[in-house]
């Protein structure tokens, strides 16, 4: 099993472990304790981890589920990126139903995760810039910068 989303019907941002898989199985869904072990250790964008003991799971990029990451805020590499299938808003990047825009350190992965809605159109953020202008950064697991937003001043199409 893969979801790249977190669903709600199976608790919500950080969680019981043991708590989640309950959840999962009233769903109809056999899924075992290696199975989630599994799937954090092994996922390839490090979308889940465990807490120290072991015993509770969130997911590390979150999309729409409110969770404190409890990430610092970090001084990004000189440009990043984003990808997207169409135009971006008059108000540029925006976080829509996600909690943070997320961008890519480098132009290729942008590209390749752009490819999921089609022909990705990638942009470059002047990220020193927003950096100096006050904007926060955030490094996620799996080398994902996170912001709030990404005004369009900031960017330019690649």
């Amino acid at each position: 099993m893969r979801r790249r989303h977190w669903d709600s019907r199976w608790g919500r941002g950080l969680g019981g472990g043991d708590d989640w898989l309950r959840a999962v199985a009233q769903h109809g869904s056999c899924f075992s304790r290696e199975d989630l072990a599994a799937v954090v250790a092994e996922n390839r964008k490090q979308r889940f981890a465990f807490d120290a003991l072991g015993t509770r799971i969130r997911s590390n990029h979150v999309y729409s589920v409110a969770v404190d990451l409890e990430l610092e805020p970090h001084v990004p590499p000189a440009v990043l990126y984003h990808h997207t299938g169409a135009a971006i808003s008059p108000a540029g990047l925006i976080k829509l139903r996600r909690h943070t825009v997320h961008l890519a350190a480098d132009r290729a992965t942008a590209e390749q995760v752009g490819t999921r809605h089609g022909r990705p159109v990638v942009f470059a953020l002047d990220a020193v810039a927003m950096h100096a202008a006050g904007r926060l950064f955030y490094c996620a697991t799996g080398g994902i910068w996170l912001t709030e937003t990404v005004p369009p001043a900031y960017l330019r199409e690649v």
